[in-house]
């Protein structure tokens, strides 16, 4: 094997893509429902504690 036809090997890279998550990964829409709510009130009742509303 030469130089060049092994740095053209090493450098051929999959087509394919891992996938990272985001919007179309199916999941559990309930649970991530449940926790953004969740998220809103823990932030709401902090702000109403601290007096900023």
């Amino acid at each position: 094997m030469t130089a060049h036809t092994a740095a053209t090997a090493a450098t051929a890279v999959p087509t394919a893509r891992a996938r990272t998550g985001g919007p179309g990964d199916d999941g559990p829409e309930i649970l991530e429902h449940v926790m953004g709510w969740t998220l809103v009130v823990v932030i709401a009742m902090l702000v109403v504690q601290l007096g900023l509303l």
